[in-house]
């Protein structure tokens, strides 16, 4: 039974199309839908001046994320928002268990095979160290 869905959102093409599809599985299942925004602060410049902006910046774009995500919710539907701060698929990893998810619905960056092996792919991390199921929506 599928009680707790995960979706880590990011704003891209990928991440909308994963709310839909939680959206669908939470009202056959009358899941509760947990939207998870990760600031990555391995794109935090090195600049101490400079470091206070963007995760100022990143945490404004992240509320706007968030918000997008959860207007895309019907009333019957549960939800929760969750801002963190950190290396995204550490952090899907580290609430896929704090929350006790049945199912974690993620988007897929499509980075291809090259630039996925040289840049890793946060979906295919997941993939391989969830406990749980992993649906990754293209």
């Amino acid at each position: 039974m599928i009680k707790r869905i995960l979706v880590p959102v990011d704003g891209s093409a990928s991440s909308e199309k994963s709310i839909v599809q939680a959206i669908s599985i939470a009202e056959k299942f009358n899941a509760k839908i947990h939207f998870l925004y990760v600031a990555n602060i391995n794109q935090i410049a090195i600049n101490p001046n400079l470091t206070h902006a963007i995760m100022d910046a990143m945490r404004a774009a992240g509320t706007a994320i968030l918000e997008r995500a959860a207007s895309m919710v019907p009333e019957n539907v549960a939800y929760e928002k969750i801002m963190e701060t950190g290396a995204p698929a550490a952090v899907i990893l580290e609430y896929e268990e704090i929350l006790d998810a049945d199912l974690i619905i993620m988007g897929s960056r499509g980075l291809g095979v090259v630039k996925g092996v040289l840049l890793g792919s946060v979906s295919q991390y997941i993939i391989e160290r969830a406990k749980g199921p992993v649906m990754v929506i293209k």
